[in-house]
Order: structure tokens, then C-alpha cells, then sequence
């Protein structure tokens, strides 16, 4: 059974999901369950900042309880924003955007519910690294694959936690459009990429 919420497999006989604890009774979400077609798409991704040290001073029990709560704060606005669920990867997760300017805004919800929580969960905050970059990509069998998402991963990895990193491409497909203010990060190299790559903060 896929969870509609954050698109996590689940035994079918599963009342809640086991990723996000949503209940999986519930109607589903106004979001995108499936890939969006090949070409132009704009990749999200989120990673918690120290999770394997944070991880391990709050156990397995309690680290995966902080997991759910960041994979339903993410997914909720994914779903939000008419984003597509992709995956998620550990403390990781992956979504994809038909518009630049639906993910800008997506990753300021992100981090403003996150930071929300935070301040009622003051005792175990959540640093969240989140990174965008748009591009042409490959679609097979629910996922994106292609050079545009190892930018977009990367990106994501040149992010403090609380920060929004996006590539030059991002900026310039969402415009004035976006309503949001962009900081220059400077120019970065990206692991595995050629040459440096100017990146933006977006300021929420």
C-alpha cells in the first residue's frame, strides 16, 4: 500500500503509514501521486543536518518518531504545493515541481512549519538542509534520474541546516514570479560537476 501522503510503500494491511505515521484511512491529499512527464522539472530535496549524531543520542525509538514528524511536515507541503512525492532516502527526502516557483515556495513552507516546530519542540530541533535546482530529467518507474538531480542532491549538501540553497536556473525560471528574495551565496563546486556553480539563498 503507497502512502498518499509522502509516497512510502507500506504492508497492505497497514492502518498507518510507517514512515510518516499518517493514517492511511484518511482521504488523500490534493497532491501529485504520480511522476510528472519527462523534461523541465524542478527538484526539492530536504536532509537533516547531524542526524546520525543526533540519531544516536536519542535512540531508535525517539529518532524515529523525529523522522515521521519531519516526513509528514515535508510531505504535507508537498502536497501543499501540487509537488510529487518522489522518495525518501534515511533523514532524506526527494520531490519534483512542474514549476520553479511552486518549489521556491514549497521549500519556505518547509522551513517556516519546521522552524514552527521547533520552537513547541525546543528540547530536539530539527535542522533542516533544503536545496533545489531545475532541469531536463529522465521519468522511470516513479523517480527522476539524470544530471539535474545530482546538481539539485548537491546543492542541498552546500546548505546549512535552516537554509535554502537553489542553483542560478531556479532563479531565473521563477523571476519576480515567486515573490521571494534571493541572497548571492556565491560560486560553489559541486561534487562531481564541472566547474563552479553560482548558487542563491532564498530568504524566508
Amino acid at each position: 500500500m503507497r502512502c498518499p501522503f509522502c509516497n512510502a510503500d507500506n504492508p497492505s494491511d497497514s492502518s498507518r503509514c510507517i514512515w510518516c505515521g499518517r493514517d492511511l484511512t484518511q482521504p488523500e491529499p490534493q497532491t501529485q501521486t504520480q511522476p510528472f512527464d519527462e523534461g523541465t522539472v524542478t527538484l526539492l530535496f530536504t536532509d537533516i543536518e547531524g542526524w546520525t549524531r543526533l540519531a544516536q543520542q536519542l535512540g531508535d525509538q525517539r529518532a524515529h518518531r523525529l523522522l515521521q514528524e519531519h516526513d509528514r511536515i515535508v510531505a504535507e507541503c508537498v502536497a501543499r504545493h501540487k509537488g510529487h512525492a518522489v522518495k525518501h532516502m534515511g533523514d532524506a527526502f526527494m520531490a519534483a515541481f512542474p514549476s520553479a516557483t511552486s518549489a521556491l515556495h514549497c521549500a519556505v513552507d518547509i522551513q517556516r512549519d519546521l522552524a514552527d516546530y521547533n520552537r513547541k519542540h525546543p528540547e530536539w530541533p530539527m535542522k533542516v538542509r533544503v536545496g533545489l535546482n531545475s532541469g531536463e530529467s529522465i521519468q522511470e518507474r516513479n523517480d527522476y534520474f539524470g544530471t539535474a538531480v545530482t546538481v539539485a542532491t548537491r546543492i542541498t549538501h552546500k546548505a546549512r541546516g535552516g537554509q535554502i540553497l537553489v542553483s542560478g536556473v531556479v532563479r531565473d525560471l521563477a523571476g519576480s514570479m515567486a515573490e521571494v528574495a534571493f541572497r548571492d551565496a556565491g560560486r560553489r563546486q559541486l561534487k562531481g560537476i564541472p566547474g563552479r556553480q553560482r548558487l542563491y539563498e532564498v530568504v524566508w
